[in-house]
């Protein structure tokens, strides 16, 4: 009875969630897109996702669906221009990063513009990554000089707590272009939680203890004697050993 109840609050709170989704989509950013200047628009964006992602994470902590435990909250205020790493066990990773760090964007597949109710918030303010890897530099480089967190999840879908994945070589290769720090957060849960090929409406039993870890920064410039290429490996290296 009591994963029934938990399951129909669960199924409640994302129905809540893609309806602030449409409000976002069709009435929020149409309205900043026409009446806030053009140069305050992404920050704009940026912050309303933040919110109303912040709004969901705190919602789900209320009805007792998640608890999220972070023994070094204070490394994730007043992020600027830093690239966001993180395993990726759960559905909702990203909505507790973005939901979690002001200023913050994410890299999206191109896949998630046929989305009708996600469409215009993608076009407005993350980055697709289904495109050559020198305009994804370019493309991550400007946001983050504006001082936008951007967030890659470097397995590239979701995996198993303690399941060895391959690590992309994309945040090294942004890192490495921009200048920009990597911040690599590991994210474990203490049961499994919305994993890949776990049903949508499974809340479990009990409220789902998370843990995020945030770990020293990674400094492209400690690589600049390498060629890329190795730069890239090492970086990536490094990203795996703190996120597994």
């Amino acid at each position: 009875m009591i994963r029934l109840w938990r399951s129909f609050l669960g199924v409640l709170s994302f129905s809540v969630f893609g309806l602030g989704a449409g409000v976002i989509s069709f009435v929020i950013f149409p309205y900043i897109y026409f009446v806030w200047p053009e140069n305050e628009q992404k920050k704009a964006y940026s912050e309303v996702v933040h919110r109303a992602w912040n709004f969901f994470i705190r919602l789900l902590i209320k009805i007792k669906i998640i608890d999220i435990e972070i023994p070094d909250k204070e490394k994730l205020k007043n992020l600027s221009g830093k690239i966001i790493v993180a395993n990726h066990p759960t559905f909702i990773d990203i909505v507790i990063l973005i939901g979690l760090i002001p200023n913050s964007t994410c890299l999206a597949k191109k896949a998630t513009l046929k989305n009708p109710f996600f469409r215009n918030i993608v076009k407005s303010i993350y980055i697709i990554n289904d495109i050559d890897l020198e305009k994804l530099k370019e493309d991550s480089a400007k946001y983050l000089s504006e001082g936008f967190n951007i967030v890659i999840f470097p397995s590239g879908t979701r995996t198993k707590q303690d399941e060895d994945f391959k690590i992309h070589k994309g945040p090294a290769a942004i890192s490495l272009n921009s200048g920009a720090e990597i911040v690599s957060v590991k994210i474990t849960t203490d049961i499994p939680f919305l994993q890949k090929g776990q049903l949508f409406c499974d809340m479990g039993a009990k409220t789902v203890g998370f843990k995020l870890e945030v770990k020293e920064p990674i400094n492209p410039k400690d690589y600049a004697d390498l060629p890329e290429i190795k730069a890239r490996n090492a970086i990536s290296k490094k990203i795996k050993e703190r996120i597994i």
